[in-house]
């Protein structure tokens, strides 16, 4: 299994200068004994550049740093909010494009590519999830737009 993440590290690695750390191997199920490569990143980061599993273990990964302020959520709203719903990242990158584009130094990306970047890889995907996992009642209910 270390030689799974050695050669994930050696794959991946010169992503550490856009801010990726690798934590290493977590024992995420240990009756089923189910590993994950655990990563940090910032939220300014092009997801679409990380597999979401790699030989075998998927990709775990947190937010490092400060969020946006359309990220922000109260304590007390916390149970009536759900930190990733998409229009959050939409208005996000309507706000920021200017800075997302320089951050990923490219000042051609269009809105979509930007909101891919952002979204956990897929925006539409996550679009999906997200409206699936709220019809089963498993996060708050949230205007799309």
């Amino acid at each position: 299994m270390f030689e799974i993440l050695k050669s994930f590290e050696s794959k991946f690695g010169s992503l550490k200068k856009k801010g990726l750390r690798i934590e290493g191997l977590s024992m995420i199920d240990p009756k089923r004994k189910k590993h994950v490569i655990m990563i940090s990143k910032p939220f300014l980061f092009d997801n679409r550049l990380l597999p979401k599993t790699y030989e075998g273990l998927d990709i775990k990964s947190k937010i490092e740093g400060g969020l946006p302020e359309e990220f922000k959520i109260e304590k007390e709203a916390i149970k009536k909010d759900y930190l990733w719903a998409p229009f959050k990242f939409e208005q996000y990158v309507d706000r920021c494009s200017a800075d997302i584009k320089k951050q990923f130094n490219n000042p051609d990306m269009s809105r979509a590519e930007m909101l891919d970047a952002l979204a956990f890889g897929s925006f539409e995907e996550h679009k999906k999830k997200t409206l699936t996992l709220m019809q089963e009642g498993k996060i708050p209910t949230f205007k799309l737009n």
